[in-house]
C-alpha cells in the first residue's frame, strides 16, 4: 500500500504492524536525543486546506523527529486563497520534490483524488477530509486503547495484540465526525465491539450498515454494557447548519446546549458509573461543559493528553512505513 487514505485500507495484520511500529517509535521518544536519521533527505509537505493546529503540529513533529525536511502549506494567505486549484497546488509540490503529502481538506475525497489523479508521485496521508475519514486519529486512539486495555507489566504497549473482546462507546456528534467513522472501521478490524451513542439527529443515514451498534441512551449503555472505554466526540458547531453554524446551527440538531449536556455529556455522575478500569478519551479540541465536564476531562481516567503524545509516535510510524522502504509491512 502506497498511501494511507482511510481506516478501511488497514487489514488486521497491517493495523497491528503500524501499532507495533508506533510502540518502537514511542520508546525512542523517552531518550535524551529524540531524533532518528531514518528519513534524512526526504521531504514531507503538510498541505492543510482546513485549520487544525494540533494535527499539523503532530505531523510536523513526527516528520522532524525522523529527520525529514518539512514544508508547511496553509491555504489561508496562499495561492489557494486566490483561486488556485488542488491540481495546480499538487503540481507545484511535485516540482518541489515532495516525497509525502499530508493533506487535510474540507471536501470528502480530496486525499483520494490527490493520490490517484497522477499529479504527484508522493505518498499521500489523509489528515482528515470533510466528514469522511481521519485514519491516523483512529490509529492513535487504537494505540492508546491497546496500551491501557491489552498491555501488562511485561508488555506495556500490548505489542502483537489486538482489541478482541473490548467494548468502546463513541458518544456525540457522529453525523459530522470523520473520527467516529475511522474508529468504527479500525476498532472492528482489531476485534473490538463499538456502540455509537448520539441523539437521532446526529446519527448518519445508513449507519445500520456500519459494523457497530447504535443507542440513543447514554446512561443505559454505561449501566448495562459497562464499556471498557468511552470516547466523547466534539460537538462540531462549525459544521452544523446551512451557513456553517455557530450556536444557531447547533440548535437545529438538538434543543439547546444544556439539553445536550444533560442527555449526552460525560459528567462526574456518569464517570462514577463506568467500570473501574474504563478510560475516557476525546479527539480534541474539547468543548468543556458541553460534551464533557471538567471533572471528567481532568480525571485520572482521562487519557486525552496521552492521546496527543501517542499521535506523534503513530504518525512517525506511518511516515516511516510509507517512506523508509518497508513496503512489505503494508502489503
Amino acid at each position: 500500500m502506497r498511501h494511507l487514505l482511510s481506516a478501511a485500507d488497514l487489514d488486521h495484520e497491517t493495523a497491528i504492524a503500524v501499532l507495533d511500529t508506533a510502540a518502537q517509535m514511542s520508546a525512542t521518544q523517552s531518550r535524551e536525543i529524540k531524533k532518528l536519521p531514518t528519513l534524512r533527505g526526504r521531504t514531507v509537505v503538510n498541505l492543510f486546506f482546513e485549520d487544525s493546529t494540533r494535527t499539523r503540529i503532530s505531523f510536523e513533529a513526527a516528520a522532524k523527529r525522523l529527520s525529514a525536511d518539512v514544508i508547511n502549506f496553509s491555504a489561508k494567505g496562499s495561492s489557494v486563497s486566490k483561486g488556485e486549484s488542488l491540481k495546480d497546488t499538487a503540481l507545484t509540490l511535485q516540482a518541489m520534490g515532495a516525497d509525502a503529502v499530508v493533506i487535510r481538506h474540507h471536501a470528502s475525497g480530496a486525499p483520494h483524488r490527490l493520490a490517484h489523479a497522477g499529479w504527484v508521485d508522493a505518498a499521500v496521508v489523509n489528515a482528515g477530509d470533510g466528514t469522511h475519514q481521519h485514519p491516523t486519529q483512529a490509529l492513535l486512539d487504537a494505540f492508546t486503547l491497546r496500551r491501557h486495555l491489552a498491555g501488562d507489566a511485561d508488555n506495556p504497549d500490548g505489542v502483537g495484540l489486538d482489541l478482541a473482546g473490548k467494548h468502546v462507546a463513541i458518544v456525540g456528534d457522529v453525523l459530522h465526525s470523520r473520527v467516529a467513522r475511522s474508529n468504527v472501521l479500525l476498532l472492528h478490524t482489531l476485534g473490538a465491539r463499538v456502540t455509537l451513542v448520539a441523539p437521532p439527529t446526529l446519527v448518519p443515514v445508513g449507519v445500520e450498515a456500519w459494523p457497530c451498534a447504535v443507542s440513543y441512551d447514554l446512561d443505559g449503555v454505561i449501566a448495562d454494557q459497562q464499556p471498557d472505554a468511552i470516547m466523547m466526540l466534539r460537538v462540531q458547531r462549525e459544521r452544523m447548519g446551512a451557513g456553517g453554524g455557530g450556536t444557531t446551527g447547533a440548535t437545529s440538531f438538538f434543543p439547546s446546549p444544556l439539553e445536550y449536556t444533560r442527555t449526552f455529556g460525560l459528567d462526574a455522575r456518569r464517570l462514577r458509573m463506568l467500570p473501574d478500569h474504563a478510560i475516557v478519551m476525546h479527539p480534541g479540541p474539547m468543548n468543556r461543559g458541553l460534551e464533557i465536564s471538567a471533572d471528567a476531562a481532568d480525571s485520572d481516567r482521562a487519557v486525552i493528553v496521552e492521546q496527543v503524545a501517542n499521535g506523534v509516535a503513530v504518525r512517525m510510524a506511518v511516515l516511516y512505513l510509507l517512506l523508509a522502504g518497508e513496503r512489505e509491512a503494508w502489503s
